[in-house]
């Protein structure tokens, strides 16, 4: 058993050393592409509001569409600028979607469309989802200033 971690500790650095840390500014490409998404779901939501939109023939509370909006925007922004926690906060929103489209695939599809719009937000949530852990690891968790009085 120890061999095995030894070995799988091994492949883990060596998969480290190969990845090229981030220039100063740069954003690996699914990290744009996650945050120019973001932005645009920002910015419809509050469009949609302004102008009017009622789905189900109510209109939505204000706190309805400023919470995912906020939370939208400021995936968008975090991404943009490369922060790491930005990133994973984007990969939890994937998660719910990715389960919500399986729930919605699973039980609650019940036409050519539902079904191929909840496979549709199945792959693509997942495929953000996978190709987000590479850029995870380039980004980096910012590294954290040690306690006063622990020097």
């Amino acid at each position: 058993m120890e061999r095995g971690y030894a070995k799988a500790a091994q492949r883990n650095q060596e998969a480290r050393e190969r990845l090229a840390p981030l220039a100063a500014g740069e954003r690996p490409p699914v990290v744009t592409v996650a945050a120019i998404v973001c932005g645009l779901v920002a910015v419809s939501i509050v469009a949609l509001y302004a102008a009017g939109v009622k789905p189900d023939g109510e209109s939505p509370r204000f706190a309805q569409v400023a919470a995912p909006a906020l939370i939208t925007g400021v995936l968008a922004w975090g991404m943009w600028r490369a922060r790491y926690r930005a990133v994973v906060g984007f990969q939890l929103v994937l998660v719910f979607l990715i389960f919500a489209s399986f729930y919605g695939l699973a039980l609650e599809a019940d036409s050519i469309g539902g079904f191929l719009g909840s496979g549709g937000l199945l792959v693509v949530s997942s495929v953000f989802f996978v190709l987000m852990v590479k850029a995870m690891a380039r980004i980096q968790m910012p590294h954290r200033l040690p306690p006063e009085g622990d020097e």
